[in-house]
């Protein structure tokens, strides 16, 4: 007897069985795809630019762009946003794109914190490496930024490096140059915003 047809058999099943393993992959993989979409970069979300100038985000000032006399020497911050000076768009579209302005003596600024200065005013991100709240305190006496989530502390004299509670890595700073009395981004930021993979405690997130 011709043992052929079993084995056409055979392959026909094993065929069919590679086939399911395939679209089970597929299955497996396209969910995992789809949990980080591409974000579409518009106008208002793109990230700071070279030539950007800086609005308030909040208070009375709200949408008016920043000049260094508007900054206190020696704090508090000003929660700020880029904006393009050719469109007049505000990049406020995207948290990420949340910055503070701290205006501060030059002489106390660390030569890491310095080199991103002007004016002896820094930029920083205002989403904390922690969990991604935005840094919105001030401790006066210390001078230092307080993220009023979880009581992450940073210094922003040396770089906003981290001095107290849980963020894994400072704040990434936003390289400045000034013109026309006002500070104008020179760069993009130093390091990824916010919450980085890997580097995140686990167990959730926050923004406020």
């Amino acid at each position: 007897m011709s043992k052929q047809p079993d084995t056409t058999r055979r392959a026909i099943v094993g065929a069919t069985v590679g086939v399911g393993l395939g679209i089970g992959t597929l299955s497996i993989l396209v969910p995992f795809a789809s949990l980080n979409p591409k974000k579409e970069v518009t106008p208002e979300t793109e990230p700071p630019k070279e030539g950007d100038l800086f609005v308030f985000a909040e208070g009375d000032k709200k949408g008016q762009e920043i000049t260094f006399d508007d900054l206190p020497l020696g704090g508090p911050p000003a929660l700020a946003y880029p904006k393009d000076p050719k469109t007049g768009v505000v990049k406020s579209g995207e948290r990420n794109n949340l910055v503070l302005l701290i205006r501060l003596n030059s002489g106390d600024l660390s030569p890491e914190a310095a080199q991103y200065a002007a004016d002896g005013t820094v930029v920083y991100s205002a989403i904390c490496t922690h969990l991604g709240c935005t840094v919105s305190e001030w401790v006066p006496d210390k001078g230092e930024l307080l993220c009023p989530c979880h009581k992450g502390i940073y210094d922003p004299r040396d770089g906003a490096k981290v001095v107290g509670g849980p963020p894994p890595r400072p704040l990434p700073a936003l390289p400045i140059r000034a013109e026309a009395g006002k500070p104008v981004v020179a760069g993009g930021f130093t390091s990824p915003v916010g919450v980085v993979a890997g580097l995140e405690p686990q167990g959730g997130s926050c923004a406020v």
